[in-house]
């Protein structure tokens, strides 16, 4: 192209960015949710009990490893209820990890409103994120989070997404714009789907429940206590090397800090919020514990999935048995309704895979058991040993 060419296009150029930057901004806070007319996405009078309505904003902020790092991170926050004009106060540098957990029942209605508040630390990105509900079944595209087909929220916008929720079983979310970086950095989340069949007592083995994994007709999927874990990682470097506006090193990725619902061990059973980190301004970024409590005869069901961009994981509990009762979102039952649940030592859970695990604490001792990887090089927090993936089953 020549000199004269050249500073034609950039002359153009410069035009147009002057006219877009003239007109008036259109970005804005904007929630729906049936029933709702000031914008908190809470429904003003009566509503539908099949109704559920959650808000997210999604953005940066930072969490505190196992062995006293702090690392810079993105991720999602709750903002359900927070009024349209304050959403950016209360939603930036606030993202958690993991994300707020979303637990729905089948039948649901759900509007799940995201907000981008955009990155404080990061100023010089303007990433869109999305919300991909993983596993989903039969999803409209406009509403799935994949680029390709739908769009990304960017910054100062909002999008709400619905979702006819028919089918039970653990599924998990995350953001799909970017979404290798933007995993590896924070946003996931646990989600999962209650059956209809919940609440009706039904008896197996001698056993009454009233809560249930899936539908399963006859009550061998039931529970006494439910936890969702979800197994990610981080990589230090690449998390540093973010902040300090470097080049990302994809090819090189390997997660050092391995976390069970975002903390490693021995994080991972304190019951409360871990201490909000300096650079959070007082914003506690990492709420959800992974300690799992049970009384002596109580079954548990873990609901376990996997979202690391790196690495397949096998968990293993000691000292108490432990059967898969579902996989993927789906009852482990054959096309005929042959029951294929089976019991196991070990459970591997690959990228992006859930299963439905049920541990019978009958006849067992009270006393403490280990939930943690049979990967032993991912018991650790980054150089310190003895820690990463692993929590506590304790039996009262």
């Amino acid at each position: 192209m020549s000199t004269k060419n050249l500073f034609k296009l950039t002359a153009s150029l410069a035009a147009a960015v002057m006219w877009a930057v003239s007109l008036p901004a259109t970005a804005a806070v904007f929630v729906q949710c049936p029933g709702d007319t000031n914008g908190d996405g809470i429904p003003d009078g009566p509503a539908d009990p099949n109704v559920v309505c959650k808000s997210l904003s999604a953005g940066d902020g930072f969490i505190s490893m196992a062995d006293g790092n702090v690392l810079y991170n993105f991720g999602f926050h709750d903002i359900t209820g927070v009024p349209p004009d304050q959403v950016f106060a209360q939603g930036e540098l606030a993202a958690e990890f993991s994300a707020p957990t979303i637990e729905l029942k089948e039948g649901n209605k759900f509007f799940l409103s995201l907000t981008n508040v955009g990155m404080v630390m990061r100023p010089d990105l303007f990433d869109p994120h999305t919300v991909h509900f993983h596993g989903f079944p039969q999803a409209a595209p406009v509403f799935d989070g994949m680029p390709e087909g739908s769009f990304g929220v960017n910054m100062g916008s909002s999008v709400t997404y619905f979702y006819n929720v028919l089918e039970p079983g653990t599924f998990m979310y995350h953001c799909h714009q970017e979404a290798t970086e933007h995993m590896q950095m924070g946003m996931l989340g646990n989600l999962y789907v209650r059956p209809a069949q919940d609440g009706q007592p039904k008896t197996y083995n001698g056993k009454t429940y009233t809560a249930f994994t899936y539908n399963d007709g006859d009550g061998s999927t039931g529970y006494n206590k439910a936890y969702p874990l979800q197994l990610s990682g981080f990589d230090r470097k690449f998390h540093e090397d973010h902040l300090a506006i470097q080049p990302l090193p994809f090819s090189t990725l390997r997660d050092t800090y391995p976390m069970i619902n975002g903390r490693g061990y021995p994080d991972t059973v304190d019951p409360n919020p871990l201490p909000a980190p300096v650079e959070n301004g007082g914003l506690t970024s990492q709420k959800l514990s992974a300690l799992i409590t049970a009384n002596a005869g109580e079954k548990i069901l873990l609901r376990l999935s996997n979202l690391s961009v790196v690495n397949y994981y096998t968990i293993s509990v000691l000292g108490l048995p432990m059967r898969v009762v579902g996989s993927g979102a789906h009852i482990a039952r054959g096309p005929d309704g042959k029951d294929l649940a089976f019991n196991t030592s070990s459970v591997t859970i690959g990228g992006g895979e859930s299963a439905d695990v049920l541990v019978d604490t009958s006849g067992a001792p009270a006393g403490t058991y280990f939930l943690y990887t049979t990967n032993l090089n991912y018991l650790s927090n980054d150089v310190q040993d003895f820690g990463g993936m692993m929590t506590e089953i304790r039996v009262n």
